[in-house]
């Protein structure tokens, strides 16, 4: 009998790491081809990992709620159907390794780390072998280790970066960032730091409560969603901007379209394309609004590959992402976006589905809110918030005089980050996936 190495495999370049959160099959169980095997959750979505051989379970290598990193064996799998003489000698088959493709920083490294004479690599390798989980009550992942390994960096050193990950853990860029940055600093770092001129950080106040209360133990996506929100207002500088827009020939264009469009396409036609029509014309009119930022350097992407904030039945919200959205017309905006929700309603996305995004949009209208001030999804510069559409009396200007009528309106939110979007930016963009809806015949991508 030969083996198969189940692995956890690569997520996205931005997933370092998995939480083991339950176990789908048992020791002795039998596996058939495409099975699932254990439920994994990273920072972005949960899934499933599947088989690629048949066989038979016969060793777990991690527990459920256990951390792994990305190309960890997670489990041992007997494959059938091998012949006698194969099975004198065992058979491991293994995936590919997976490995990061090297960034600009990974390839400054390399030469440094080829350049330290056999003696530093011993004593590095000395210093550092203290980077143990016994000595730090601080998660790393095994890529963190190595490259603090590499760089000399002792537990004491490495338990002073702040991490910009999942409960403030130290990131591949954290640290590169450091070593970076620690090149350059004045003072250098010592063993024994003096802490003195250090701020403190805030200290919640301590909440009362009676023995009437109920306390609630937040749940894994609810504590991702607080982690993500709080790094982002830490990150970015917010800034909104507000305008209201006349939405009744759309309105009435969709009232007229709807029925014969389900019928056609056998796909429900909501508003959330028609917006998303709007916002993609918008963004290839400022492409400073589909960008991030890194360092000092400002990245314009190319690809407009759209989120949608979409709420679950827990009451949490996940943002799939359409890749290309640019490339669809809105028959194909339509199809996409009906797939993406009803999928991400039945935890049925795929890691890379919630991946990528560069500019984020939520219709908050759904829920009765008229306008909000939506927190950035980072790395990104933007996000829309879409209000509930409204029956309102307006003033219609015509050549034959002005008159008050009823008019469907909507208000949109638009937050970005005024580190690299001013006010004029920010304020002409929503104006303008304002002015392709009020006109919306004009702006049919078809």
């Amino acid at each position: 009998m030969g083996q198969y190495l189940l692995k956890l495999p690569k997520m996205g370049e931005s997933v370092a790491e998995a939480t083991v959160t339950k176990w789908l099959m048992e020791v002795g169980d039998r596996v058939v081809l495409d099975d699932a095997i254990v439920e994994i959750a990273t920072d972005k979505v949960d899934t499933d990992v599947t088989a690629e051989v048949e066989g038979v379970l016969i060793e777990k290598k991690v527990q459920e709620n256990e951390v792994v990193a990305v190309g960890a064996v997670l489990a041992v799998i007997e494959i059938e159907g091998q012949t006698a003489e194969q099975d004198t000698e065992t058979v491991t088959i293994e995936l590919p390794p997976v490995v990061d493709e090297p960034s600009e920083k990974d390839q400054i490294l390399t030469p440094e780390v080829a350049a330290k004479t056999l003696s530093e690599e011993i004593e590095t390798v000395q210093n550092t072998t203290k980077l143990s989980a016994k000595e730090s009550t601080k998660f790393y992942s095994p890529l963190v280790r190595n490259i603090a390994q590499e760089e000399g960096i002792s537990i004491a050193e490495l338990d002073t970066i702040v991490g910009s990950g999942i409960e403030q853990r130290v990131t591949k860029n954290d640290i590169l960032a450091y070593i970076k940055n620690k090149g350059q600093a004045a003072p250098s770092f010592t063993a024994s730091p003096n802490l003195e001129n250090k701020k403190a950080p805030p200290v919640a106040p301590e909440i009362r409560f009676g023995g009437n209360d109920q306390i609630v133990e937040m749940s894994r996506m609810e504590k991702l969603i607080s982690n993500h929100m709080k790094s982002s207002l830490q990150t970015a500088a917010h800034v909104q901007s507000f305008i209201e827009v006349d939405v009744t020939n759309l309105w009435n264009w969709r009232e007229d379209a709807k029925n014969a469009f389900q019928k056609r396409e056998n796909e429900k036609l909501t508003f959330t394309p028609l917006f998303m029509t709007a916002i993609i014309k918008a963004l290839r009119d400022y492409p400073a609004m589909n960008s991030s930022i890194q360092g000092d350097k400002i990245i314009i992407k190319q690809a407009i590959n759209l989120g949608m904030a979409t709420a679950l039945p827990d009451g949490n919200l996940i943002v799939p992402v359409i890749k290309n959205a640019d490339h669809f017309n809105l028959i194909g905006l339509a199809k996409a976006v009906n797939n993406l929700a009803n999928r991400a309603r039945t935890n049925a996305l795929k890691p890379d589905e919630v991946q990528e995004g560069t500019y984020t949009f939520t219709n908050i209208g759904n829920f009765g809110s008229l306008m909000g001030t939506p927190i950035i999804n980072q790395p990104q510069v933007g996000i829309l918030a879409i209000g509930a559409i409204r029956k309102m009396p307006a003033v219609i200007e015509t050549p034959e005089g002005d008159f008050i009528g009823i008019r469907h309106k909507v208000i949109l939110s638009h937050s970005y980050d005024h580190r690299i979007i001013n006010g004029a930016t920010g304020g002409m963009f929503v104006k303008r996936v304002a002015e392709y809806l009020e006109n919306w015949e004009e702006t049919l991508p078809y």
